[in-house]
């Protein structure tokens, strides 16, 4: 058993034999037990007890056994009630944790919408970094096509100009690609937010 600060009770032998007897009594052999018993108490008048001594006797341990029973059902209430208090505080301790996680979705939220309004802008820059490296790829073709007559030590500078300028081209197309599958990944985790 767990008490109000966390710390485990533990019970003594006495409150173990009393928690039996609670659960017994509430059993089928309870009642078996009982009725022979005042089968038995009554068999004493055929075997010469005095009717007297007979009703003395049951009266006493009736009345015995009915302060027991009593003592034994508010043992069990006060038991009840501290394990219901227990739950209680779980109950509220859970309740903060709910309310924490809630504020955390919000701050997701709110993260994630900043960073779709990022993807959206980094978008609209490959797509103007992809226009202008067309416009220098453009330029250089018709640079080297001019100054071919020049000699091939230029062409082939040119060459590797356009093979660089390719490789960007085939980078920012990547990249470009790699934003557009964040992007989707971001509407994923947003359609599975609460």
């Amino acid at each position: 058993m767990v008490a109000k600060n966390g710390k485990v009770k533990t019970e003594s032998a006495l409150e173990r034999a009393a928690f039996k007897t609670i659960h017994w009594i509430g059993t089928t052999q309870a009642l078996i037990v009982h009725t022979i018993f005042f089968v038995g108490i009554f068999v004493l008048y055929l075997v010469g007890v005095a009717a007297d001594l007979i009703l003395l006797i049951l009266t006493t341990i009736v009345s015995l056994e009915a302060i027991y029973l009593s003592l034994f059902l508010q043992m069990s209430v006060n038991k009840q009630a501290e394990e219901i208090e227990g739950v209680g505080e779980d109950i509220e301790g859970i309740q903060e944790d709910v309310e924490g996680l809630e504020g955390g979705f919000g701050e997701i939220q709110e993260d994630f919408e900043g960073l779709e309004e990022n993807v959206k802008k980094i978008r609209r820059n490959v797509g103007e970094l992809e226009a202008d490296v067309e416009d220098i790829s453009e330029d250089i073709d018709r640079f080297y096509l001019d100054d071919d007559k020049e000699g091939k030590e230029e062409k082939s500078a040119h060459v590797e100009s356009s093979k660089s300028l390719q490789n960007i081209e085939k980078e920012i197309i990547n990249l470009s690609k790699g934003i557009i599958a964040l992007r989707d990944d971001l509407e994923m985790l947003k359609k599975n937010l609460p």
